[in-house]
């Protein structure tokens, strides 16, 4: 029987980390775990309790909401894929909206948020078998996965691919807008202080700017044999 491994994705942002990470989980077998969504789980419950007011986060009741919501994945055959789920209900689409999109980063950038969802992260990931994408999956919280892996892209190819999703769903946006986005998103990723978003050492890199996913599929499933025979 093959060994089950851990697979660390990093990478900026709408460089299509989700889909990928989804189809290899799918296909190996493995449970999916967006570290990316908890974020933004986070991120749509305290935009839903008035703690993020022009840019700025109040942390003074941080403590007690981290304790207090519980942020899981619940298959829906329906979509034949697993969603988000927050306090027992799916808000798939309400954490891929714009809003949240915009504040995410700012969230993500807060020490105690991310310490409590590496702390879950990492329980997770004690069983193997799983996959797992974000910002700093293979630097802080998985260092010692099996497979590591940093996707990049060309980043108006990656606005693109999102006004795409965006659109798909009815939320109307200007690529401009998006653009934007992505740039302010890459800029706080890369510059925060905690577990800015960095290539680990040993982490393979994917540019998938010109790839299909079918292409990217092939290239990490040669590499999961290599490490699982």
């Amino acid at each position: 029987m093959e060994k089950k491994i851990v697979i660390a994705i990093d990478g900026f942002s709408s460089c299509g980390k989700s889909t990928f990470a989804k189809a290899i989980a799918k296909r190996l077998g493995y449970l999916y775990i967006d570290s990316g969504a908890m974020y933004r789980a986070v991120t749509l419950e305290l935009l839903r309790r008035g703690l993020i007011v022009n840019g700025i986060v109040d942390t003074s009741r941080l403590e007690n909401i981290l304790k207090e919501i519980s942020i899981g994945f619940s298959f829906d055959p329906a979509k034949s894929a697993y969603v988000t789920t927050l306090n027992g209900t799916v808000v798939e689409e309400e954490i891929r909206s714009p809003e949240v999109a915009n504040h995410v980063s700012l969230v993500a950038a807060i020490p105690r948020v991310r310490e409590r969802l590496v702390e879950l992260q990492r329980e997770v990931g004690k069983r193997k078998g799983i996959v797992m994408d974000g910002r700093d999956i293979g630097t802080v919280v998985f260092p010692d996965a099996e497979l590591k892996i940093f996707m990049t892209a060309d980043p108006m190819v990656r606005a693109q691919r999102r006004l795409k999703e965006l659109q798909e769903k009815g939320i109307s946006i200007s690529l401009d807008e998006v653009m934007k986005n992505i740039e302010e998103r890459d800029y706080i990723d890369q510059n925060r202080d905690a577990s800015p978003l960095r290539k680990a050492d040993d982490a393979l890199v994917l540019d998938n700017t010109h790839m299909t996913v079918d292409e990217q599929m092939q290239w990490v499933e040669e590499w999961v044999r290599k490490l699982t025979m």
